[in-house]
């Protein structure tokens, strides 16, 4: 199978906090890949801005390191060099006006533009005022956020109308590399494309869904920053709140940005409160010379999740009795990202003597080795009468798509590529993002009002063992992290 590359517009990409982390791990060794992949026009322009004060070629010298490192892809010198010259910088001073004239005299005419803002949400607006003010961005610009947008409500209610001083809806881009994921795109691909899914894809045939996130490291280094945001901000609010949507929406009318974010508004909507027993949280504690979270997060009273689960209900007639189970956490047994969809088992058993027929279950895999895999009933072989077994059917798109199923794009190189050509599909409305903080807040809340300390629990575990009984007290059981 030979994949696609379709080239994208002649474009000048901004990229605002250019000599951070993000930008030295992912965007720029993302776009040196789709340069290498032939979907980068050889005009197109990379322009980082930032606030040291360096030349182009230091920051040629810096992108190059950056993409030796992280881009994982071999390219002889002179595509790299190639790559590297499409580079410029710009000092920039985002809440001053120093460089501002120096970055609008290296726009061109004709191109797209695009300013990707990979620094704090406190400089969005900044930033936003400046371009609009001194002529940079048009009416076709594109600027791309990243997370967090807000932390609440108010807040992000308040991110939204800044933005909104400046730029239209349809110009802003909210970016959440989970939607840039092969798997995740395939959801709505195996959803929608199969008729062997879609009519049994209810509360009549699925029992339930689980979705999992989970990692093996903590947060040292950065315990401070992350002990003010938590599991449910980190985590729930935004990536798992996008894969919940992806399976629970209703068939869009067509595969049009605004179509699929309105079936996706409408499950947040209808998600019910949830009661203060359905949510478990944990910190996880220290294990030989590793610190505990609270030690991480340098603060021995910290009330702050570093693991979260919970049973979530969709009050509408496509899944009213079907519970989806979330959950996530740091220093868990292993790092898998995973949705598991389990069915209900046959209403009876025609095979007495070989045992009650397990559910079938379709897992889909988002990391490590990305794939789907479908669990069900077969006969086990051998003479000697009719035994069931249950057994996988197993697709990694490595294995299944050859060389370019191991070799898929970044979900960032994906992402930015689709802000080129100006689809906001994958990208998330703003009330989306206000939507589902209407639904976090309220439990968040009741965690802090409750004044109830996290429970405990072992690194390398999959977790407290009252999210155990969380399941347990539905005759249900968690997936085991592996």
């Amino acid at each position: 199978m030979v994949s696609r590359v379709i080239p994208v517009d002649d474009f000048d990409l901004v990229i605002f906090g250019a000599t951070g982390d993000l930008s030295h791990r992912k965007i720029l060794p993302g776009l040196f890949r789709r340069f290498v992949a032939g979907q980068i026009p050889p005009k197109a322009q990379i322009i980082g801005a930032a606030r040291t004060d360096q030349s182009d070629d230091d920051f040629r010298a810096e992108a190059k390191a950056a993409i030796c490192e992280f881009a994982g892809v071999k390219a002889d010198d002179a595509t790299l060099a190639e790559f590297l010259g499409m580079l410029g910088y710009v000092p920039i001073d985002a809440k001053g006006e120093g460089g501002w004239k120096e970055l609008k005299s290296r726009m061109r005419d004709g191109a797209v533009h695009a300013f990707y803002f990979s620094v704090a949400p406190s400089l969005f607006g900044d930033i936003a005022e400046r371009l609009a003010g001194h002529g940079i961005a048009d009416d076709d610009s594109r600027i791309v956020v990243e997370k967090p947008f807000g932390r609440d409500l108010e807040t992000a209610r308040a991110l939204n109308a800044t933005l909104a001083q400046h730029f239209t809806e349809q110009q802003i881009y909210r970016i959440d590399h989970y939607l840039g994921k092969e798997t995740v795109q395939n959801l709505m691909a195996v959803r929608f494309a199969n008729v062997l899914f879609e009519p049994l894809w209810n509360a009549q045939f699925i029992d339930h869904v689980q979705i999992t996130v989970a990692e093996t490291v903590g947060v040292t280094g950065r315990g401070a920053y992350y002990d003010k945001s938590g599991a449910i901000r980190d985590m729930v609010q935004n990536h798992m709140m996008q894969l919940l949507c992806l399976i629970a929406m209703e068939p869009p009318y067509h595969f049009d940005p605004d179509a699929v974010r309105d079936e996706k508004l409408k499950v947040i909507r209808a998600l019910e409160p949830v009661e203060p027993h359905e949510i478990v949280r944990g910190q996880y504690q220290a294990d030989g010379d590793a610190p505990s979270y609270l030690e991480d997060a340098e603060d021995p009273a910290s009330r702050t999740e570093s693991y979260v689960a919970m049973k979530v209900r969709i009050s509408n007639w496509r899944w009213q009795g079907t519970p989806f189970y979330l959950r996530t956490g740091k220093k868990l047994r292993a790092r898998t990202s995973e949705i598991a969809i389990t069915f209900k088992e046959p209403p009876h058993s025609i095979f007495d003597d070989s045992g009650h027929p397990k559910a079938n279950e379709l897992v889909i895999r988002l990391q490590p080795n990305e794939g789907m895999n479908m669990r069900v009933m077969i006969k086990e072989p051998g003479p000697g009468g009719m035994r069931l077994v249950q057994v996988p059917l197993d697709m990694s798109f490595a294995d299944a798509l050859g060389p370019e199923g191991r070799d898929m794009p970044d979900a960032y190189e994906r992402l930015i590529m689709d802000v080129i050509r100006g689809n906001q599909t994958l990208f998330m409305r703003g009330d989306e993002v206000e939507a589902a903080w209407a639904w976090t807040d309220p439990i968040i809340q009741a965690w802090e009002d409750s004044k109830r300390a996290p429970e405990p629990y072992d690194p390398g575990s999959s977790g407290p063992d009252e999210a155990l009984r969380l399941m347990h007290r539905d005759n249900r059981r968690w997936r085991e992290i592996r």
